[in-house]
């Protein structure tokens, strides 16, 4: 069974920094990308940045780009998304999820990273709130 645990969440001030780790366990190869995910109270879930397990190819929204880096240790099993200068905005319930990208769900990572239906499994969230 495929579990995605993030943590790192948490209360930071305006142009601050956190690191947000999604430790997953149970994927049976490479052929994963690891996205992550936020929603703001009345807002969709948005995807910005997604990550291939396999070859470390990544996907980065321009919303962020430049402020959020995505990263990878294959040996702990775990995705980092390092989060800098943050704002207000910011603020959000931030999810991890994992797409099994093999055979016929092979796509390149700009053309499903963003979008919450191109993922099989899905963690809990971690709240991130900014403060002004």
């Amino acid at each position: 069974e495929v579990q995605l645990v993030e943590s790192g969440g948490g209360l930071v001030q305006a142009g601050g920094s956190l690191r947000l780790s999604c430790a997953a366990s149970g994927l049976t190869s490479d052929d994963y990308a690891i996205g992550w995910f936020r929603q703001a109270p009345g807002n969709e879930r948005d995807g910005f940045s997604c990550i291939s397990i396999s070859d470390g190819s990544t996907y980065v929204h321009d919303l962020v780009k430049g402020r959020f880096t995505i990263s990878k240790d294959n040996a702990k099993n775990t995705v980092y998304l390092q989060m800098n200068s943050l704002m207000p905005e910011d603020t959000a319930v931030y999810s991890c999820a994992a797409w099994h990208r093999y055979g016929d769900n092979w796509y390149p990572l700009a053309s499903r990273c963003p979008y919450w239906w191109s993922y099989d499994y899905w963690g809990q969230g971690t709240q991130v709130t900014v403060s002004s």
